[in-house]
């Protein structure tokens, strides 16, 4: 199998050279080229022709964002990877590269303590993503989409009571376009767990209610949920609900990552089947990994409802696909459509409350 050739774009010296070796040291990966900003970049690019491009966001000449717009029109299909830093500036230009077409980010590592733990991060956050990208997204997917498969909601239908949403790669620009199609008289809250470091998921949280008619927020520790909230599961947070009384209380906590993901799909999943049970809906967007596939499990086995995306409209079929492949969902969705087939499950049923 040849190489996936990958041209690294960084202003510092030294990204540039950690990278490189970091990257080439990997048997299935060759750098075939380094570039100190956007400008430079667009003319290597027919040079080299790589199968990824690594794109720095903060580059003095033509930064990230400058170089994207001019590299989509021509290469509208080459892979380009974002490498940014966890600032807001970093963050804020990376949410818009990729509401413009990047195919996902990684972010520089910082106050990691040693140089070894700073190259474990790069190996970690990078590798994987340019071998998903550069060998080919379905290489890398779950070999087999059911297809149309709906297994049967329950004869006897509780009342939706909660939406969770489970998502990653892909995620921002999803979430954005099923958000704004929910009408702003949802009658129950939305919680989602997006894939993403702190600083990304505030700054997110204020993108998408810019973009749709609820208001989305970072999670916290004691919110009360409410109809028609949306509620972002914060960066290095796991994000769960927990019942006082007759209400039902949002908290976050630090426990080891499950999936390599903090925060986890799986652990929101799990504490809203155990609240919740049968009066939940699971929604699988597009997403690298199996995050989720247990916490699909057990809101199943709650009595609840799993919408899974379907493969066409996912930038990366592995989240919604595994769920599909295990036999869980009970309908596929493509991605436009998914607004319309959540609000008539929620609304198919009346509720006197969230209870």
């Amino acid at each position: 199998m040849p190489k996936i050739r990958v041209l690294v774009v960084d202003d510092a010296v030294l990204v540039r050279s950690r990278v490189s070796k970091i990257l080439s040291s990997d048997p299935q990966l060759e750098v075939v080229g380094v570039a100190a900003n956007g400008r430079i970049a667009l003319g290597r690019i027919p040079q080299v022709n790589p199968d990824v491009v690594l794109l720095d966001v903060e580059m003095p000449d033509m930064n990230g964002l400058e170089t994207l717009a001019a590299l989509r029109p021509i290469y509208p299909n080459l892979p380009v990877i974002m490498f940014s830093t966890a600032t807001y500036t970093g963050a804020a230009t990376t949410l818009e590269a990729l509401s413009l077409g990047a195919s996902d980010y990684a972010t520089k590592p910082s106050n990691l303590g040693s140089v070894e733990a700073a190259n474990e991060h790069i190996r970690q956050e990078l590798i994987p993503k340019i071998k998903l990208f550069g060998a080919g997204i379905a290489a890398l997917s779950p070999t087999h989409q059911a297809s149309g498969v709906v297994l049967p909601i329950p004869s006897k239908k509780a009342p939706v009571n909660v939406v969770a949403i489970g998502v990653s790669t892909g995620g921002p620009n999803a979430l954005a376009e099923l958000l704004s199609k929910i009408s702003a008289d949802f009658p129950v809250p939305i919680l989602i767990v997006q894939h993403m470091p702190p600083m990304f998921t505030k700054l997110l949280a204020e993108r998408l209610s810019s973009k749709c008619q609820l208001l989305v927020r970072e999670g916290v520790d004691g919110g009360e949920l409410a109809a028609g909230q949306v509620w972002l599961a914060p960066g290095d947070f796991h994000l769960i609900v927990q019942r006082e009384g007759t209400k039902v209380r949002l908290a976050i906590h630090q426990a080891p990552p499950e999936n390599s993901c903090r925060p986890s799909v799986d652990v929101l999943l799990r504490s809203v089947a155990q609240v919740y049970g049968a009066g939940a809906i699971a929604v699988m967007l597009t997403g690298m990994g199996q995050d989720g596939l247990y916490g699909c499990k057990c809101i199943r086995e709650a009595g609840g409802q799993v919408l899974a995306q379907d493969e066409a409209s996912s930038v990366v079929w592995g989240m919604p696909g595994f769920v599909v492949n295990a036999g869980l969902a009970n309908q596929v969705v493509p991605l436009e459509k998914m607004a319309d087939e959540i609000m008539q499950r929620v609304n198919s049923v009346p509720r006197l409350g969230l209870l």
